[in-house]
């Protein structure tokens, strides 16, 4: 399976970038900021940011969205669903929901790297009813359980 998938801007985003991996090394491609007028982000509100991009992936693929991390550390903006997943099977405009989580305001502008998206590979699990599983050293334990809350 080739690594080429399709991908189509917005009639009104052809003036921003397609979306772009940054390094040699980098996992994610960056998406932009596709609004017309800027977003004010305050603390605790969510934004729908546009990103002008649909994409096409074929079955086993997904597009997972994850925040920036520059943007997190120096800004507290993230995103509320992450990662949020693109499906193989959905044709429209990627969109992130977005929210500030600190206390100075941020402003969201247009042609702004503004999320990552990874695409990865996923299988579909098939799970079959059971009546009980099988024994492992763990358990059931979780949530902190090994003492490293």
């Amino acid at each position: 399976m080739s690594n080429r998938f399709e991908i189509m801007q917005t009639p009104d985003a052809l003036d921003l970038p397609l979306p772009q991996y940054m390094s040699a090394g980098a996992a994610g491609l960056d998406l932009y900021a596709h609004v017309t007028d800027d977003i004010v982000l305050r603390m605790g509100e969510i934004a729908l940011v546009p990103t002008g991009i649909c994409i096409a992936l074929p079955d086993g693929y997904e597009a997972q969205i994850r925040p920036r991390s520059g943007l997190a550390l120096k800004h507290g903006v993230t995103l509320v669903n992450t990662p949020g997943t693109i499906d193989p099977d959905y044709r429209g405009e990627i969109k992130l929901i977005m929210t500030c989580l600190s206390s100075t305001p941020y402003i969201v502008k247009r042609g702004e790297r503004v999320a990552q998206m990874v695409v990865a590979t996923f299988t579909r699990a098939d799970f079959m009813p059971v009546d009980t599983l099988d024994a492992t050293e763990r358990g059931a334990g979780g949530f902190g359980h090994t003492g490293n809350a």
